[in-house]
Order: C-alpha cells, then structure tokens, then sequence
C-alpha cells in the first residue's frame, strides 16, 4: 500500500477534458454556506493573518488552505468547509499573507512552503479541540504535507492530513503550468501577483524590485525574481527544492491521503510517485484518471463534490 487501485471517481460527460473540469467550478460553483466569525491574528515578526471560524461546538476542528491566489471565500474552500459542518467539526479557513481583504505588512508575502504561518493557525486555534485536521489544496496542499513532514514526532492532536491536486514536485510543476497550453491560467495568476507587487511597492520601495516586473513572463520567472529572494532563497530553483513536499512524504507520521487526478493540467509526472506510494506507511494516493485541477465535479449539483466526500471518509476512517 499505500496506492488506492481503482478510483471510482467519473466526471459528468459534459466536462469532457481536465481544463473544462477545472474551469467550471473554479467559475460557476455556489456554496450556501452561515458567515463565518472573522478573527485577526498576530505573527510573530509583526504581520497579521485573518482566519474564517465556522464553530458550532465540537470538539473536532479542520483547518483548509487554500491554492495560490485564492483566499478563504473559495467555491472549493467552502465547499470543504460545508461538509465538514454536516458531519460534526469545527472549520477553520484561513488567509495567507496578502490573500485577504488586506494587504499584509511585511515585505514577504505567503510560498509554497510557508509553515511557519500554518504553524502560528495550529498554535492560536488549537486550545479547546481534541483533534485537529490538515485539509489542503493545491499550494495548500504542498503546504499541509511539508508541515506534516517536518512534524518531528506525532504532534497529538494533528490526527490526519488531506491534499488535493497537490504539486507534490513545484519546479517541473511550475514548467507545466508554464506551457503554451496552460497560457489561460499562468497570465491569470501572473496579474495577481503582479499587481500585489506593484501595491506592496508603495510601501516597501527598497524591497520590493518592481522594475523586474517587466522581464517576468512565466510563474518560474516570478518565483526566480520574487517569491525566491524575497523568502530567503537564492532563485526559484532553491526555492523548488527546499519546498517540495515530495520530498517530505516520508516523514509523515499521521495518515494523510493525497488526491490527484491523472489530467490535471498542472501537474507534472513527478506529482504521481507510484512506486513511493508503496514504500510509504502513511500516505495514501488516489490517482483518478479524472478529475481536473480542484475539480472532481459532482453529476448533481446539488450534492457534494468527490473530493470533499472522500476527505470526510478518510479524516473519519479508524487506523
């Protein structure tokens, strides 16, 4: 093990590729979900971060982080968040730094491998809960899985770990996203993160290189110009290589299932590590042949989405 054979997971026939099944709900998908309780937190070098509570009691709490550039307000994040609620947890969503409604502080803005931050969320939200969950997407899910694996023993109330459609390995991740095929989604996310730039500029001149902006042409250039330096590492290379969570999978001492579906157009090869999955104890892969970036759509829209039914089945599994 720890390889989950034959996913029972079939897209709706009308999504008929990975791009149409990780576009659709990134742009249609509602949730109906109460308004959570918003709560500022202070990090320890002097920034803030906001965090979404959806609290109704329990003694269980999931904390979901969500993809690059999203935020807590996420059809996906909410949807998790949904389910969740129904069957007896506490949630807690979460902004990274410059993801919410404001502008962070400092000059650093959030990475791939940013667990100090997770680890602050888990330190102030803990008090009171039993168990605590670690649901994450995309970047998030690098993020949950690094922070897992740099646990040095079993902290004893993380109890379990989720990651979907997760860049397990970021450099030849960020080569795919970079294609010429997946041109839509690396200028949408490149004029995000452009314009936060040139917004934290005003107030970090000295820091902040903007008039790099202009040789930035893929997400491998910004983080080679950007998000490396400004984290502390030497280029984007460094960074890939530090931050990979590929690289952690076999220091996670909690069960932690990972969901990534074969025609996510962000994922690279290495992102489906089959003969690691049968050396490792602890993870778990499901690799569907379909299912897009963040997507695995239901066939009602009414129901929950296969990813969220499968992270509910997993985080209440006794091991």
């Amino acid at each position: 093990m720890p390889i989950i054979p034959d996913s029972k997971y079939r897209r709706p026939k009308w999504l008929f590729n990975g791009h149409l099944e990780t576009i659709y709900p990134a742009i249609f998908r509602k949730v109906d979900l109460k308004k959570p309780v918003r709560e500022r937190i202070n990090t320890s070098d002097g920034d803030f971060l906001d965090l979404d509570w959806y609290r109704q009691g329990s003694n269980k709490l999931v904390i979901i982080n969500h993809g690059l550039e999203g935020n807590s307000s996420r059809a996906y994040i909410l949807g998790m968040a949904k389910i969740f609620l129904e069957n007896g947890h506490d949630v807690l969503c979460w902004n990274y730094r410059g993801c919410g409604e404001e502008l962070n502080q400092k000059a650093i803005f959030y990475h791939s491998g940013a667990t100090y931050d997770l680890k602050s969320v888990i330190e102030h939200a803990q008090s009171g809960y039993d168990e605590l969950h670690l649901i994450g997407f995309s970047l998030g899910g690098n993020l949950v899985l690094k922070f897992l694996g740099e646990l040095e023993s079993q902290t004893e109330k993380i109890k379990k770990g989720v990651a979907i459609s997760v860049p397990l390995h970021l450099s030849s991740s960020s080569k795919k996203i970079s294609s010429l095929e997946n041109t839509l989604y690396s200028k949408r996310f490149l004029k995000t993160l452009k314009e936060k730039v040139i917004e934290k500029s005003k107030t970090h001149p000295n820091d902040i290189p903007v008039q790099m902006l202009k040789n930035i042409k893929t997400l491998s250039d910004f983080d080679d110009y950007l998000t490396g330096p400004l984290h502390g590492f030497s280029d984007a290379e460094e960074y890939y290589e530090v931050n990979s969570s590929l690289f952690f999978l076999d220091k996670i001492k909690v069960p932690t299932y990972v969901l990534n579906a074969q025609n996510d157009p962000f994922l690279s090869e290495l992102c489906f590590p089959l003969e690691l999955g049968k050396r490792l104890d602890k993870v778990y892969f499901e690799f569907p042949s379909q299912g897009g970036h963040v997507g695995f759509t239901s066939s009602n829209s009414e129901k929950p989405y296969y990813s969220e039914l499968r992270a509910v089945e997993f985080i209440s599994r006794d091991f």
